[in-house]
């Protein structure tokens, strides 16, 4: 049997509310079938317009087997393009960040303009025809200051994520902020791993204790049932929403992102030791009320974000192979603020940084307890475990619904 028929037969027949059996955490051909059908095909998160502050400037990343360089051009506009250049294949822009008036190739100076287009090949001939080796485009969004991607060919519709993340993360003008710092760290686990891990805090109590100071465990707050029925929550979306920031739980129909403006820990502000804030400077001048929580946003299958009165935090979700994912957190504020003077940055970061560091030793224990020859698939916690099985019933369908388009298609073709 083919490995798309395995994976669709496994994950038709698998059992509702446990995990899933060895080969989707450990398995290198069952990775690739990941990157293959949602990470090549699907709308990625990438980063921040606010990165790209100029014309020139640029960004760049490796997602599987591709590099993507974004840049903003003259126009102001950004786009993005496959990171190779069209002469014989070189990468064109090989710092993660970096400026420039135009994108030339290490190689042979094959120079492109900020659109993409080539500008200069030399002795290529008179009969060159430079119009056609320009930069092969990406496809690329921009939401309210998040850059999204998306590598197919042809890219699924962007307009409902759009419609339903925009006036939650609008308020915040992330356009208008600054990344105060960023890491990145490898998790030795599968990227399905990660985020299982963030999708519930069954586990906060026991393993995070500097984020449990101001985060809730309950699971009205990391689960799918929205916490209308809590009162505490609520009253905090009723409080919001009065000031103009739309907070009520919605998650889209097929599952895949969710945004929901959640209370933090009695008055608790911001993600510091102590629940004060941690940046003095507002984040955003359009939110005029204080203790406003935090803005809970992810989108699968890539990022998770925090977005506060404060501050922002931006987690963006890359696999490296199967038993390798690399998780990169971006700490954003007003890009007036100044460290040392509106914010520290080891007050700012040290809950995350910690929080983070814990969570890739949860998964990487997970990870090596799952490659025993005596793993077998466990039932989650109904109670605390709801995101997790969420989570997965959006990849199962994904899949399975990639899978059997592309069987249609191929028996069309057959």
């Amino acid at each position: 049997m083919d490995i798309r028929s395995n994976v669709m037969r496994q994950l038709k027949s698998r059992r509702e509310g446990f995990s899933l059996e060895q080969p989707f955490y450990i398995d290198e051909d069952y990775f690739q079938l990941d990157m293959e059908m949602i990470y090549y095909r699907d709308w990625l998160f990438i980063g921040h317009d606010c990165e790209l502050p100029k014309p020139g400037a640029y960004f760049t990343v490796q997602i599987g087997s591709y590099p993507v360089v974004i840049v903003r051009g003259r126009d102001n506009v950004i786009r993005a393009f496959h990171n190779s250049c069209r002469h014989r294949g070189s990468r064109v822009c090989t710092k993660e960040h970096g400026s420039s008036v135009r994108l030339v190739c290490p190689y042979h100076q094959w120079t492109y303009d900020l659109e993409g287009k080539l500008a200069f090949a030399r002795h290529m001939g008179d009969d060159f025809d430079k119009t056609g080796f320009n930069l092969k485009p990406v496809h690329c969004e921009i939401v309210a200051g998040y850059v999204f991607i998306c590598l197919a060919n042809t890219a699924p519709d962007f307009q409902p994520v759009r419609d339903k993340i925009e006036p939650y993360v609008a308020p915040h003008r992330i356009s208008e902020s600054k990344v105060a710092f960023q890491s990145t760290i490898i998790e030795k686990g599968n990227w399905k791993l990660v985020w299982e891990n963030n999708r519930e805090c069954y586990h906060c109590a026991a393993n995070h204790p500097e984020l449990c100071r101001t985060y809730p465990e309950a699971p009205s707050v990391t689960g799918t049932d929205g916490g209308a029925d809590d009162p505490e929550i609520a009253g905090h979306w009723a409080r919001c929403e009065a000031a103009g920031l739309p907070s009520k739980f919605q998650i889209s129909p097929d599952g895949q992102f969710r945004t929901a403006r959640m209370p933090l820990i009695e008055d608790a502000e911001s993600y510091t030791m102590s629940g004060k804030r941690a940046v003095q400077r507002q984040l955003s001048d359009d939110i005029s009320i204080g203790h406003i929580g935090t803005m809970l946003l992810f989108h699968y299958p890539t990022t998770w974000n925090h977005l506060l009165g404060d501050h922002a935090i931006s987690f963006r979700v890359l696999p490296l192979s199967a038993n390798e994912t690399a998780v990169t957190t971006k700490w954003l504020v007003h890009k007036d603020a100044v460290e040392g003077v509106d914010y520290n940055l080891e007050e700012l970061t040290h809950v995350w940084t910690e929080t983070n560091d814990q969570d890739r030793r949860i998964v990487e224990e997970n990870a090596f307890g799952i490659r025993s020859p005596a793993y077998e698939p466990g039932p989650y916690s109904a109670l605390h475990e709801g995101g997790v099985m969420q989570f997965l019933e959006w990849y199962s369908n994904f899949m399975v619904n990639r899978l059997q388009g592309d069987q249609a298609k191929f028996s069309v073709v057959a």
